[in-house]
């Protein structure tokens, strides 16, 4: 059920997390699925509603920084710093676990993920928890496991249904696409996931460039090859080869779907084509959606012109290559 995030619906979805039922709402990256981390049977629903494989693990949302002691035994200076520079926001952090917080939470590993997110209705949410007894809620995205991310709340109702007891419509996402992940295991940070917070933002507080990745970091959300996907098979293609496609299919063909940021239509094309726009905040806030629309059409494959290869461009293009990737 889609509501409004009055504070009498914000009440109620914090008593349904407490009895352990499901609960959607927004973040200003995406929507999660969120389920009372304290509790492994509501996760593990998360688990199942998602279609979730059970070693990989989800990140625990918190309503304040002082929270952070209860999940993490250790906060190295850097992720102070992070912490201190961009909660609530955008940010994960991944850090050594404290005593009891679960595996089904971690996913067998000894480190979490914890974020503190910015988007108005979270935080009543979680504080409204909070108030009522509990801590932290965890909240993978609210999608089936490597589909493309909800960032509405009829994303999410199309996607679960019943299986969600409460979705708190907070509307668009701001950002659209997931959070910066910044693992502290293994001592300086390594950067496992790139998102709205760049790795430039995160050097000029750590002092250095975080790692691009390390082969002893933690499994993270959102890393696997393949991810964010369509069910229709996609490409990723430079501009000239999109132009050449289309030529060869005198940009007549009704089994192709695109998206663009630089080509214009073809006054000939005639499938559904989206243009999207052309700076990288712009074409993040509305790609899955884009995503999703283009994925409802009938058409064989889904051609997605690839977007500029530079810094502000890469956490698009991390996710276009995850959602356009072939075994």
């Amino acid at each position: 059920m889609i509501v409004e995030p009055t504070a009498q619906e914000v009440d109620h979805a914090a008593v349904a997390l407490l009895r352990g039922a499901l609960v959607a709402f927004p973040t200003e990256t995406v929507y999660g699925l969120g389920g009372d981390a304290r509790n492994d049977d509501a996760v593990r629903r998360i688990f199942a509603a998602k279609g979730r494989p059970a070693d990989h693990p989800v990140i625990v949302h918190l309503a304040w920084p002082s929270d952070l002691q209860r999940w993490a035994r250790e906060v190295p200076t850097g992720a102070a710093a992070l912490a201190s520079a961009f909660w609530p926001g955008p940010l994960t952090l991944i850090l050594p676990r404290a005593h009891g917080v679960s595996d089904v939470v971690t996913g067998g590993q000894d480190s979490v993920g914890l974020r503190i997110p910015a988007h108005p209705v979270a935080h009543a949410l979680l504080t409204r928890f909070v108030d009522l007894g509990g801590d932290g809620v965890a909240a993978p995205s609210a999608n089936r496991f490597g589909r493309i991310s909800a960032t509405a709340a009829t994303h999410v109702g199309e996607e679960f249904g019943r299986e969600v007891e409460l979705i708190l419509d907070g509307g668009v996402c701001d950002h659209g696409i997931e959070s910066t992940i910044v693992s502290f295991i293994t001592g300086e940070g390594v950067l496992r996931r790139p998102g709205a917070i760049s790795a430039a933002d995160l050097a000029r507080v750590l002092g250095y460039a975080p790692l691009a990745g390390s082969p002893n970091a933690p499994r993270a959300s959102g890393t696997l090859a393949s991810h964010y996907a369509p069910r229709t098979p996609s490409r990723l293609m430079p501009t000239e080869e999109l132009r050449r496609a289309l030529e060869t299919t005198h940009g007549a063909s009704r089994t192709v779907a695109v998206l663009a940021h630089a080509l214009r239509r073809p006054a000939d094309f005639g499938g559904l084509w989206l243009h999207a726009p052309g700076d990288a905040a712009g074409y993040a806030h509305s790609l899955y959606a884009n995503l999703r629309r283009l994925d409802a059409e009938t058409a064989r494959e889904i051609w997605i012109e690839a977007p500029p290869d530079d810094d502000s461009w890469t956490a698009v293009n991390d996710r276009l290559r995850r959602a356009t990737h072939r075994a």
